[in-house]
């Protein structure tokens, strides 16, 4: 039997007396794809940090390539084999991919005078090794997530890498991105170089890996085959919870749309938008990224308004310029990238959630009304399940889910009739993306509230809503109740 490239175990660690890895082991062979998975907070980061030398362990051992790993740093793990990706990526968006590839490779010989010629052929070389076309001149900073991620792989591979952690590598690609990533991967693995993949999306968790390991509340859960795995039994390893896999089903709807799009148009990007949304349904577009979905949502928000065409609420024709007038008309947005577009992450999680109605939240006097905050931000907090010891803690102490939830909680406490969600669950664990869907259900169900998710993961996308819209090049293509749909259906339609 072939000897482990990683062998974990009993690994422990505490932050200030709270544990974070109660003994975890991990093990991953030569060549090997394994997922590591888990909620937010289930200690995967810890250990990935602790692998790679930025942690040191308090408990447990380490052995990488047949060698034990004893009070190492970051470097000697890099000179070992082990390299990680992190979601960020780690580059200099201010310097050109030449230079983000080559200076690593510079610093360690310690060279004191840098030669352009030298550093191209470095980079030329990294970049062969996986096939990646792009201009070695351009900022790093100018280059798509996808492209960025590419310069990422390339850098760990030039130090002979055994082993390549990958943090969440998928949460901001587009489905034709991950295919060509999920290549990468495939190519790697053939030239014996093990992958640890750390994601909690089903579907591509069983695509890619080979065998899993699984945390929760910083203890090993389960480990072994993806082919011994299924849908469910990943969900409750992950969350100690059973989930019923029901499709939405629209009730009581009203009788009048309350939102409708007539012919609506923005040059470059889609043209002759038509469909009704009513009280009480829950309404999926999906596309492509080039479909037009995106800048479909940031036009019936205001943000890039529409060249032609009409936005019809409640039967009566708006006018939606910016965000004010969609606010004004009980429009609600909730953004794909929360962390720089829906929350002040460095602001209470109490003053995000009260943001959007401070003008309500004043005394006749003209004075703030600390009480009647209060109140909001406790209704909130209570309402959502928003895990947070002290809502005066910062947004940015909390995991994805629960920023997701104040970003909810912020646009609820206006009262929307309309609510429309970009995204409305990425980067976020199975746990929070199942409460998620569940609220917006209920708010549709209950509050009579209309729903547009506009989204690319399918699976949401069929079960979460009710009817589905799928926008090729611009145009609606095809428009069916959810139940009616497959997966494989709408990327027909798609494609």
């Amino acid at each position: 039997m072939a000897q482990a490239l990683l062998k974990a175990v009993d690994i422990t660690k505490s932050f200030a007396g709270v544990r974070a890895l109660k003994g975890v082991s991990l093990e991953i062979m030569p060549g090997e794809i394994h997922c590591l998975a888990g909620e937010n907070g289930c200690g995967k980061s810890t250990l990935i940090k602790v692998i790679s030398g930025v942690h040191p362990r308090d408990g447990g051992t380490l052995e990488f390539d047949g060698k034990p790993m004893d009070k190492f740093s970051p470097i000697d793990a890099i000179m070992a084999g082990i390299q990680v990706i992190y979601q960020d990526f780690s580059v200099f968006p201010n310097l050109t991919v030449m230079e983000n590839l080559a200076l690593n490779t510079e610093l360690a010989a310690k060279r004191k005078l840098v030669s352009k010629k030298r550093m191209r052929q470095i980079a030329e070389e990294a970049i062969a090794k996986i096939d990646f076309h792009v201009d070695l001149d351009a900022l790093v900073g100018s280059l798509s997530v996808a492209e960025k991620q590419m310069v990422a792989i390339s850098r760990a591979l030039m130090f002979n890498a055994k082993l390549i952690i990958m943090d969440e590598p998928t949460t901001a690609l587009t489905r034709k991105e991950v295919k060509a990533l999920f290549d990468i991967i495939m190519k790697l693995k053939a030239e014996g170089i093990a992958i640890l993949f750390v994601g909690h999306k089903l579907d591509e968790v069983f695509e890619i890996a080979e065998r899993f390991t699984i945390f929760r509340s910083g203890e090993l859960i389960a480990t072994g085959k993806i082919a011994d795995l299924d849908d469910q039994k990943f969900s409750y390893y992950m969350t100690g919870r059973r989930f019923r896999n029901e499709s939405f089903q629209a009730q009581e709807l009203t009788q009048q749309p309350v939102m409708e799009l007539k012919d609506l148009t923005l040059d470059g990007y889609y043209e002759k938008i038509n469909f009704a949304l009513h009280g009480g349904e829950i309404l999926g577009i999906t596309g492509l990224l080039d479909s037009g979905r995106t800048e479909l949502a940031l036009s019936m928000f205001g943000v890039k308004p529409a060249t032609s065409g009409q936005i019809l609420r409640n039967g009566e024709a708006v006018s939606i310029r910016k965000p004010q007038d969609a606010i004004a008309h009980q429009i609600g947005f909730v953004p794909e990238d929360r962390l720089s577009e829906g929350l002040f992450l460095t602001q209470s999680i109490g003053d995000n959630i009260v943001i959007s109605e401070i003008d309500q939240l004043k005394t006749k006097s003209g004075t703030f009304d600390h009480e009647a905050r209060q109140k909001e931000v406790d209704r909130w907090v209570q309402e959502l399940a928003i895990a947070t010891p002290d809502a005066n803690n910062n947004a940015n102490t909390l995991s994805g889910g629960n920023q997701q939830r104040i970003v909810l909680a912020k646009w609820l406490a206006c009262n929307p009739e309309v609510l429309i969600l970009n995204g409305p669950t990425v980067g976020v664990d199975i746990g929070s993306k199942h409460d998620i869907h569940m609220i917006l259900q209920k708010l549709a169900r209950e509050k009579g509230m209309g729903i547009i998710i506009i989204s690319d993961d399918l699976p949401e996308v069929l079960q979460t809503c009710s009817r589905v819209l799928v926008l090729k090049n611009g145009r609606i293509v095809h428009e069916a109740p959810a139940a009616e749909l497959t997966e494989q259906a709408i990327l027909d339609h798609m494609m």
